[in-house]
């Protein structure tokens, strides 16, 4: 008995037991079984390194920095909901609202201003078609979100249902509304929102409480359904009928040819590298080895969709394109691209609507990038981290 137990005591010990397993039963360990040996993350970082701080020059230390750092959210009031005691909870943590009370240049009366300048220097935008003649953009104020001040890292707690079920705000990245507000939607417009899910854009643009009929569609029919359930949870299930809204799953690349010159307002909302995912998380990070090609086909996907949210929007109508990434190639290029294909191709000449007076007004919220070429693009900054976010509007002529 007593040799037994200096037996077991011995096992116990020995920490390698493989010499006593038989050969034929040894299983080599595989290191894909376990972790990757290069990390999606650090290859995403890599790829920016490289190309991002030939870009953003002097910029990129700060950027890089920030987008490894916690990101900073806004809370989107659900004007669906019962807001009075939202507003106030959210007031009390020493919240406030970037949209009715910003705090750039003259607020937003100035903005709505008759003759608020729209270009610096006209001179120099003429050469890529930006419109010389466009009102300067009308903010809907119904749109509310909630923001703590600048280098304030607070978290909002989780939203709670009223006595109707409907959640109070939805968290997002607040420089994500910019595209919403930038649209400039007006009571009784039609609008599509071509690559919706996962919905936050979509909810901004029904709390403008103007919109006529919304569709709204994304080619994934699982992010389809969770696009259904984030709305379910935030609108009334008599905004939710055939009469005022529409959800489909299709291939968002050939919508000209579902509804061609249809709609006053089309979100372009693309697929891209999503480039802060991409930096601090492995799962679904299109920087793994065996997503490359997918990868490097996004600028042309990016182009057709862009393409056919030109085709789908009515003469004199707006659309516009947005993207979570800072590339050049996602952004800037796909939008001359698709502006010259558009005109070549289809025959439909387009104006590039200067958003300038938005980045004005909201420059104390959002760090934008300075000069850029087309669009405007929020830098994250460590006393407003917020973004990735670019956009750029189009105006069809004809």
């Amino acid at each position: 008995m007593a040799a037994l137990m200096d037996t077991r005591i011995l096992l116990r010990k020995i920490k390698d037991l493989r010499c006593l397993t038989p050969r034929r039963n040894r299983v080599k360990a595989k290191w894909a079984g376990s972790q990757p040996k290069y990390p999606a993350t650090n290859l995403a970082l890599q790829n920016f390194d490289a190309t991002y701080s030939l870009q953003l020059g002097e910029q990129w230390p700060s950027v890089r920095v920030s987008m490894l750092c916690e990101q900073k959210y806004g809370a989107l009031v659900n004007n669906f909901s019962t807001t009075e005691g939202v507003i106030a909870d959210l007031q009390s943590q020493g919240c406030r609202d970037f949209v009715c009370q910003p705090v750039g240049v003259g607020g937003l009366e100035r903005l709505q201003a008759p003759g608020f300048p729209l270009h610096d220097n006209p001179s120099t935008l003429e050469s890529v078609g930006v419109s010389q003649d466009v009102a300067p953009p009308r903010l809907r104020t119904n749109i509310k979100c909630f923001v703590f001040p600048g280098g304030d890292i607070s978290r909002f707690k989780p939203s709670r249902p009223d006595l109707y079920g409907m959640l109070g705000y939805y968290l997002m990245d607040a420089a994500s509304v910019l595209p919403a507000l930038a649209l400039d939607v007006q009571e009784g417009h039609s609008v599509l929102d071509i690559c919706a899910a996962p919905g936050g854009k979509t909810l901004a643009l029904l709390q403008t409480q103007a919109i006529r009929f919304l569709c709204v569609n994304d080619i994934s029919v699982s992010r389809t359904y969770r696009l259904q359930r984030v709305l379910n949870s935030y609108v009334p299930k008599e905004l939710l009928t055939e009469e005022r809204m529409r959800i489909t799953s299709f291939d968002g690349r050939k919508w000209g040819e579902i509804e061609r010159d249809t709609f006053d307002r089309v979100l372009v909302d693309v697929p891209c590298t999503t480039d802060r995912h991409s930096v601090m998380e492995d799962e679904n990070n299109i920087f793994k080895r065996a997503r490359t090609k997918e990868r490097q086909r996004l600028p042309q996907l990016q182009t057709e969709l862009l393409l056919a949210g030109i085709e789908a929007v009515c003469p004199g109508g707006q659309v516009l394109y947005s993207t979570c990434s800072l590339s050049q190639l996602q952004n800037e290029y796909v939008v001359e691209r698709a502006m010259h294909l558009a005109r070549e191709e289809h025959g439909i000449s387009l104006q590039v609507v200067d958003l300038r007076p938005i980045t004005r007004l909201f420059k104390d919220t959002f760090h934008f990038a300075p000069d850029l070429h087309l669009g405007q693009l929020v830098l994250p900054h460590l006393t407003a981290n917020f973004g990735p976010i670019y956009m750029c509007k189009l105006r069809r002529l004809n």
